[in-house]
């Protein structure tokens, strides 16, 4: 099922009653998610994409602009009426009821021709329960379950009704990490076997870019990016989406452009032909460093910390507006660690630039 948000915006009433103006939590959101995918829709704490979600399940009225399902404008349509399926960050199960009485209660409310007898209802039970690999709980209370099975528990009930769309609102922020890993593949899995339109809402890049078909970058209520998780992280359009995606998170600089060279402080550590002269926002990928003797670029080496495959190299430089540089290179390239400086060659297609007004992107050619 195609989803559609047209100029979609909600405003909700300023708790501080000395100021007037409403406070914008969606700020005319407009974009189309293909049948069938899996999208995440990320960004920070209090950047609209919870509220995103609200309304296309129907839980929000938007202030202004329209839903679409397929060709259906669902705007003004009773959640009930929506046919979605939503998956909250606190599973949400009945602790009283089983398993089975968990997954088979949305159906039990199916009135008219919908409505389904005792046998259909747990045949259906079954089938999502075999989906989601929690077919050997179905008589036991939630209590009795680990967090990540409850997940499932919850995901089983949302898809049982055969929902048009699947909502997950940040559903793995109370497992632990390696539950949080095996879960979010079973969603992913899940996902491909149902073909069921799924919207994934986390504030964690590496879980939406690891099972996502495309992912929605928010900020302040607005669609900073949206495209294929590994295209985004490639080709940042500003200088927000480049720090917000990242593990390590991207080095940032006050750069300066001199003849279509790029300075970082007095020293010129790469060509960037076509620029235009002038202060830039600098960001390079901590895997876009090279070790290397004659290098342009010297930091102060602090710390260099092997892990196994790859090394991190932690350094610091005056124009450098983190707390610290994190260089990630293969193990067998690590250099000396006994001085107190190391040199740095760039890799042109690791390194970006952007306007220090409007911190949107500038490109340069790359030979």
């Amino acid at each position: 099922m195609k989803v559609i948000l047209k100029n979609l915006t909600k405003k909700f009433p300023n708790r501080n009653k000395k100021i007037k103006e409403d406070v914008v939590a969606v700020d005319n959101f407009d974009f189309e998610i293909p049948d069938g995918k899996l999208i995440g829709l990320l960004g920070p704490s209090g950047c609209g994409k919870s509220t995103t979600l609200n309304m296309i399940s129907g839980l929000e009225k938007p202030t202004s602009g329209r839903i679409f399902f397929g060709e259906d404008d669902v705007t003004d349509l009773p959640a009930e009426h929506r046919g979605v399926g939503l998956v909250f960050q606190n599973y949400a199960l009945y602790p009283h009821l089983t398993v089975r009485q968990n997954i088979i209660f949305p159906l039990q409310n199916l009135k008219g021709d919908k409505k389904m007898t005792m046998d259909a209802m747990n045949q259906k039970a079954d089938e999502v329960a075999k989906l989601v690999q929690i077919g050997e709980y179905m008589d036991r209370r939630p209590s009795e379950l680990s967090g990540g099975q409850q997940q499932r528990v919850a995901i089983a009930r949302a898809l049982v009704k055969t929902p048009r769309v699947l909502l997950l609102d940040e559903p793995l922020s109370n497992l632990d990490a390696r539950l949080r890993l095996q879960t979010r593949e079973e969603i992913k899995r899940i996902q491909r076997e149902t073909g069921v339109t799924t919207i994934f809402v986390t504030h964690d890049q590496e879980e939406a870019m690891s099972i996502s078909d495309m992912i929605v970058v928010m900020k302040d209520g607005r669609l900073m990016q949206m495209d294929k998780p590994q295209t985004v992280y490639d080709d940042p359009k500003n200088f927000f989406v480049a720090k917000f995606l990242g593990t390590p998170a991207i080095n940032t600089f006050d750069g300066e452009v001199k003849g279509e060279k790029l300075y970082l402080g007095d020293s010129a550590v790469l060509n960037v032909p076509g620029v235009k002269d002038g202060p830039v926002y600098v960001g390079i990928r901590p895997e876009g460093f090279i070790p290397d003797e004659n290098g342009p670029m010297e930091c102060d080496l602090s710390a260099v910390e092997v892990m196994g495959r790859d090394t991190s190299i932690v350094s610091t430089h005056p124009a450098m507006t983190v707390v610290a540089i994190r260089s990630i290179i293969l193990s067998e390239n690590r250099p000396d660690a006994t001085g107190n400086k190391v040199r740095f060659s760039l890799k042109p297609y690791k390194v970006l630039l952007f306007d220090k007004t409007t911190e949107e992107r500038i490109y340069f050619d790359i030979k």
